[in-house]
C-alpha cells in the first residue's frame, strides 16, 4: 500500500469520525424559572404597547415579560458554540452546541428540558416575476391591477371615509427591505417619520435595508404609494421592520422570528404581517396543528393584543404536501390564502395552500389576491406572484378595520374580519370566508336577495335556481364600481359537505353563471357521512341539514360533478402523513489495496423514497463502471466492467435536515467486461512501437456478469436539497468467476470491500 492510498484512506477515515462524533445542532434550552430577576414593565414596553395592553386587558407584570436569568444564559454560552439569542416568553434560549455540550447543559440543575430545533423558513412568495413599468401607460394607474388590489376588498369605502390604518403600528417580519429608505414609493413613510423601529437579528444591529427584498415588496402591499395611488391600505399606520431571515441559516430563523415577534410587543406593535412559513422542508403534515413554538409564539402575541396575519403558503400544486404551513397553523393567527387576481374571479390560484390545520381547525381564515403590483427595490413596479402577497394586502385591510373599532381586542378583531368575508358564513378549506370587505365596517353589508332553494326526495338533494341571476358589469366604470363589487358573487357557485363532527369532507367552486330554472342534483348515494350542505350564490348562504342520506346506488357523483361544471373538487380533509423524496446522485467509491493492485467505482443513478416521519425506504437504479488494477513485473493490467443496477434502502432521519443514515442492498449487470493492458513488453509483435508502452484492448469473458452486495452511509444534509455521504460497500459476489492468467499476467480476486464519497442533489 502505498503513501498515497494511506492518505486517501484516513482522510475517509476522518471524515467519518467528525459526521459520527463532532456534530452540532441548534436547540432551545429552557429554563426551570426566572430567579433574582426583575423587571419594570413602564421603563421596558413602548408607550403604544401599554395601552394595548390595557386594551386587551393583559397583566404588564405577567411572568412571561420578566427577563430570562442573566446568570442562565451565561452557563449556558459557555458549553456552547454560539448564544444565538433568548425568549422571555418561554424563558429559553437558543444555542449552537454538540453533541457533548448539550448534554453536558441538559445536567445542569436550572435547565428543564431541550428541544432540537428543526424548522426551515420559507418565504411565501412564488418566485414570478413581471417588469411593468415600462409598458403601462400612466391612464393605467387608476385603472390598472394595483388599484384593483385594493379594490376587491372594497377598500375605496375606507379612502372616502378617510380611513388609512392611522393608530395602528404594524410590524413586518421578513428577510430584508433594501430600498425602503430611498424608494420613491415610501417617501410619504420617511417624509412622516412612519417608520419608527427596525432591527435586524441575524447581524444584531438596527440596518434592515439590504439582502432580500422580499420585505421591501411585502411592505410596499401594506402601504407602498405608487405614483399618487395607493397599493397597501395602511397609508397612515406606523411601521417596526425586522429582518429574521437568512438563507444560509435555516436553523436560527425560528430563534430569530421568535425573538422579533417578543420585539414587536415591547415595541407596540397591534399588527404583525410574516410573509413566510416553516413547512415541508423540516416538518410533517401531521405537525401543522398550532403545536410548533413559532405557533405559539403566535398565539401568545394574540394574547398579549396583537393581530397577526401569516400566509397560508405556496403548497397547493404540491401532491406532496399541500396543507398550510407554520404559524399560519396557529388557532389564534389569521391565516391567508390565495385567489386569481381578478375583480370577476372567485378562483383558487393554484400554488395558494390548502387547509385545515392539521387537527381540522378552519384554515385558512379569509382570502385575497395570490398576485400583486408591488415596488422593485431597484426602482418602479413588478409583478409578484405568492400568498406572501395576500397576506401583507389583508394586514392593511386589517389596519383600517381596526381604526373603525378601535375598543375592541384582538381576538374579536379576528373574528370580525372573518365575519366581514363575502363568503360569510360560508367557508372552505381554499377561500376560508372569503376576500374581507370594507362595507362591513363603513356601512354594512347589503341584503341579498334569496338565490336558490335546497330539498331533498329519495334519491338526491336538489338546489333549485328559479330565475336568472344578473349579468355582471365587465368594463371598468368607477361612477358603477359598488355595484360590481356587490354583484361580484353573482356568477360564482361554492358548496361544501359537512361532516358530523363539523369538518368539511368536500368542498366545490365553479364560475360559471347559473341559468335560469337550473338545477343542481347530488346522489344520495355519494353522501355517505355528510350531514349538512353549506351553499352560497350571489351573496345569499344557506345551509341544509340533510334527513336521509339511503338512495338508489346506480348514480355517480361525476355526474354531479359535470352537470354543472364544477371546476375544482378537493377530497377528504386527511393530510398526507407519508413523505416522497426523490434525488439524483455520484458516487465515487474506492475499493481497498490488496496484494499489489487497486480499484475504483463509479456510478451515477436516481432513487425514490417515500416514509413517515424520520424513516423511508426507497428503490433507485444506476449506472457505472468498476476498474481493477493489477500489477505484475512492471506490466500494468486494467479490467473493466460498465454495468447496469438497481438497489432497495432505508433511510433514517438522525437530525432532520442535516444528518441521515442508510442501510442499502445492490445488484448490477455488467455489460461491457474489457481488459487494457500497458506494458514494455512487445505484445503485438515486431514494430515500430516495440519497447515502449502500447495500449491492447480486448473483451474479457471471466468476470462476473452479476455482482450484488450490501452497504452503508452516514451523510450530511443541507436543506434536504444537497447531500453528502461517506459509504462503505460489501460485495457478496466475486469479482471473477476465475482467477486464471489474463495477458500473461496472473490475476488476484479484489477484497469485497470499498469505501467511497456520494453526492446528491434531492427535490
Amino acid at each position: 500500500m502505498d503513501t498515497n492510498r494511506k492518505l486517501i484512506i484516513a482522510a475517509l477515515a476522518c471524515m467519518i469520525s467528525s459526521f459520527a462524533m463532532a456534530q452540532t445542532g441548534i436547540y432551545w434550552v429552557f429554563f426551570t424559572d426566572k430567579n433574582s430577576t426583575s423587571f419594570d414593565p413602564y421603563a421596558y414596553f413602548d408607550p403604544k404597547a401599554v395601552e394595548r395592553y390595557n386594551l386587551n386587558h393583559e397583566n404588564l407584570y405577567d411572568i412571561s415579560n420578566y427577563p430570562v436569568s442573566s446568570d442562565y444564559e451565561s452557563q449556558i454560552e459557555d458549553l456552547s458554540e454560539e448564544l444565538i439569542g433568548s425568549s422571555r416568553w418561554f424563558n429559553a434560549s437558543g444555542v449552537v452546541a454538540t453533541d457533548e455540550n448539550i448534554a453536558r447543559i441538559a445536567r445542569l440543575p436550572f435547565v428543564k428540558k431541550i428541544v432540537q430545533i428543526s424548522s426551515c423558513a420559507t418565504l411565501a412568495s412564488n418566485d414570478s416575476i413581471t417588469e411593468i413599468d415600462s409598458i403601462i401607460s400612466d391612464d393605467w394607474m387608476f385603472s390598472g391591477a394595483d388599484y384593483e388590489q385594493i379594490l376587491r376588498f372594497n377598500g375605496t369605502k375606507f379612502m372616502d371615509n378617510g380611513i388609512d390604518g392611522k393608530g395602528l403600528r404594524i410590524a413586518v417580519l421578513d428577510g430584508g427591505f433594501p430600498g425602503v429608505n430611498t424608494h420613491e414609493f415610501f417617501e410619504h413613510l420617511r417624509s412622516n417619520k412612519q417608520i419608527v423601529g427596525t432591527y435586524n437579528f441575524p447581524n444584531k444591529k438596527e440596518d434592515v435595508y439590504g439582502w432580500n427584498s422580499h420585505g421591501t415588496m411585502v411592505l410596499s402591499c401594506i402601504a407602498g404609494m405608487r405614483y399618487g395611488h395607493p397599493i397597501g391600505l395602511a397609508q397612515g399606520s406606523e411601521f417596526l421592520l425586522a429582518r429574521t431571515e437568512v438563507n444560509a441559516e435555516p436553523f436560527k430563523e425560528e430563534v430569530w422570528w421568535m425573538m422579533a415577534v417578543e420585539w414587536a410587543d415591547k415595541n407596540g406593535a397591534d399588527i404583525i404581517n410574516s410573509s413566510l412559513g416553516y413547512g415541508k422542508e423540516r416538518h410533517w403534515t401531521k405537525d401543522m396543528d398550532g403545536t410548533s413554538y413559532v405557533a405559539k409564539a403566535a398565539n401568545m402575541a394574540a394574547r398579549k393584543g396583537i393581530l397577526v396575519c401569516c400566509s397560508a403558503g405556496n403548497e397547493g400544486d404540491d401532491r406532496r404536501w399541500k396543507t398550510i404551513v407554520t404559524p399560519s397553523d396557529a388557532d389564534s393567527v389569521l391565516c391567508v390564502g390565495g385567489i386569481d387576481p381578478s375583480l370577476y374571479s372567485y378562483r383558487h390560484i393554484s400554488f395558494s395552500s390548502f387547509g385545515p390545520s392539521a387537527d381540522g381547525r378552519i384554515k385558512p381564515n379569509v382570502c385575497a389576491f395570490g398576485s400583486a403590483v408591488v415596488a422593485n427595490p431597484k426602482g418602479g413596479s413588478i409583478y409578484v406572484d405568492g400568498t406572501s402577497f395576500s397576506s401583507p394586502l389583508t394586514a392593511g385591510f386589517c389596519a383600517c378595520a381596526w381604526q373603525t373599532r378601535r375598543n375592541l381586542t384582538a381576538m374579536q378583531m379576528k373574528e370580525e374580519i372573518e365575519k366581514s368575508g363575502d363568503l360569510y358564513p360560508y367557508f372552505d378549506y381554499a377561500f376560508g370566508y372569503g376576500v374581507p370587505q370594507a362595507t362591513y365596517f363603513v356601512g354594512g353589508k347589503t341584503e341579498v336577495r334569496p338565490q336558490f332553494t335546497i330539498s331533498e326526495d329519495d334519491d338526491f338533494v336538489n338546489i333549485d335556481f328559479p330565475h336568472s341571476l344578473e349579468s355582471i358589469e365587465r368594463e371598468y366604470d368607477y361612477e358603477k364600481i359598488d355595484s360590481i363589487i356587490d354583484n361580484l358573487l353573482k356568477s360564482h357557485l361554492f358548496i361544501s359537505l359537512e361532516g358530523a363532527d363539523g369538518k368539511l369532507l368536500k368542498y366545490y367552486s365553479t364560475g360559471s353563471i347559473v341559468s335560469e330554472d337550473s338545477t343542481i342534483s347530488i346522489p344520495k348515494a355519494e353522501l355517505e357521512g355528510v350531514v349538512k350542505i353549506n351553499v352560497t350564490n350571489g351573496g345569499y348562504y344557506e345551509s341544509y341539514n340533510i334527513k336521509s342520506t339511503e338512495s338508489q346506488k346506480d348514480q355517480n357523483l361525476q355526474d354531479f360533478e359535470q352537470q354543472f361544471d364544477l371546476t375544482r373538487s378537493v377530497s377528504d380533509n386527511k393530510v398526507k402523513k407519508e413523505y416522497l423524496n426523490s434525488s439524483f446522485y455520484l458516487n465515487d467509491d474506492f475499493i481497498l489495496p490488496l496484494n499489489g493492485w487497486c480499484g475504483a467505482n463509479f456510478d451515477a443513478g436516481y432513487r425514490r423514497m417515500a416514509g413517515w416521519k424520520k424513516y423511508k425506504v426507497g428503490l433507485g437504479a444506476f449506472i457505472g463502471n468498476t476498474t481493477i488494477t493489477h500489477r505484475n513485473n512492471g506490466d500494468k493490467l486494467w479490467v473493466d466492467q460498465s454495468h447496469l443496477g438497481l438497489e432497495a434502502l432505508q433511510h433514517v432521519v438522525i437530525v432532520p435536515g442535516l444528518l441521515f443514515w442508510d442501510a442499502y442492498g445492490f445488484g448490477s449487470y455488467g455489460y461491457k467486461n474489457y481488459e487494457r493492458i500497458k506494458t514494455e513488453t512487445d505484445l503485438l509483435g515486431t514494430t515500430p512501437y516495440a519497447h515502449k508502452y502500447d495500449l491492447y484492448i480486448r473483451n474479457c469473458d471471466n468476470i462476473n456478469r452479476l455482482q450484488y452486495g450490501v452497504g452503508t452511509c452516514i451523510g450530511f444534509s443541507i436543506m434536504s436539497i444537497f447531500d453528502l455521504t461517506v459509504r462503505g460497500n460489501y460485495m457478496f459476489s466475486d469479482f471473477y468467476n476465475s482467477t486464471e492468467t489474463l495477458g500473461g499476467h496472473t490475476l488476484t480476486e479484489p477484497s469485497k470491500w470499498s469505501i467511497g464519497i456520494e453526492w446528491g442533489i434531492s427535490f
